[in-house]
């Protein structure tokens, strides 16, 4: 059955107002990994802010742990704190790693030039390059000294450029003290059917395809990735949404509902609140202010 939304769930014709907000002034690009981090890094994602206006960026979740270098004109951190709906943290530091989220962030930016480096993990990395339960830091933000970095922060301030940095970042993943831990290679397996098939995968499908206990998937799925993974399908599904709202390939979010399987309607409008904070009737409008790449989707 296809789903019934309401009228106004159109997106608008052409994106004629596309990125029509202060997002414009924000420059991305995703730079890939080097080769020897291609099983555990995801992408590397430069953004570059050349205005003077203080910014709210609402980052949804996209199951991706990282590590992130942020630095204002003035030699400051460029984020003044960071907010979901559970906490709200201030006194961010230059550079930290965060966990895995399920809850969608704000992030509250300085009014003035910065640049921020975001090194995009892939789900499993917390687990395959430091050794961690994963679901120990989900929804958390480490310091360098948590994370094994102590003298990293001071070594990237001293780099002359943003590719010097970039450097830098790597050869910590790959050189920099880290041991290489015993991974789990039917977690990685199952991590790239759920990408493959995110439009109608689901946790019995995985069990059944991978012959598994469901009770022994469902604890090392959340040990390697750091959620369960119903709760990591949603998340990516909502992402594979946004991607497929942003690709001007779907005039309606009822296209986009009906493509992933999405049978409810309040089930497809109640993961689209929780992982975007954007409400149904205001999802046209704000599908043409996103900004999407590799390391996921967020707005002003």
């Amino acid at each position: 059955m296809r789903l019934q939304l309401p009228e106004s769930t159109g997106f608008p014709s052409g994106r004629q107002f596309l990125y029509n907000s202060l997002m414009t002034t924000i420059h991305f690009r995703t730079i890939p990994p080097s080769p020897a981090l291609s099983r555990d890094v995801e992408c590397i994602r430069v953004a570059d802010y050349a205005g003077d206006r203080p910014l709210e960026v609402k980052v949804c979740p996209g199951g991706y742990p990282g590590i992130v270098f942020q630095l204002a004109a003035d030699g400051t951190a460029a984020i003044e704190r960071i907010a979901i709906r559970t906490a709200d943290t201030a006194q961010i530091p230059l550079l930290f790693l965060h966990g895995q989220g399920s809850e969608p962030s704000v992030m509250h930016f300085k009014g003035i030039p910065y640049t921020t480096i975001q090194v995009v993990l892939k789900p499993h990395a917390l687990y395959s390059l430091f050794g961690w339960d994963a679901a120990e830091h989900r929804q958390v933000l480490l310091t360098p000294e948590q994370f094994g970095a102590a003298d990293l922060e001071s070594r990237l301030l001293a780099a002359a450029s943003t590719s010097e940095r970039i450097d830098r970042l790597q050869c910590f993943l790959t050189g920099n003290g880290l041991r290489r831990h015993k991974r789990d290679e039917l977690i990685e397996s199952t991590l790239a059917y759920i990408r493959d098939n995110i439009a109608q995968v689901s946790v019995g499908g995985l069990v059944r395809h991978f012959h598994l206990s469901e009770r022994q998937f469902q604890k090392r799925f959340t040990r390697v990735v750091g959620m369960p993974p119903h709760l990591y399908i949603r998340v990516r599904r909502v992402n594979e949404a946004l991607r497929m709202m942003h690709s001007e390939q779907y005039e309606r979010l009822s296209d986009v509902a009906y493509a992933l399987h999405y049978y409810d309607q309040s089930h497809f409008i109640r993961d689209m609140k929780a992982f975007s904070w954007v409400s149904p009737k205001h999802i046209a409008m704000k599908v043409s202010e996103f900004h999407h790449d590799l390391a996921g989707s967020s707005y002003l």
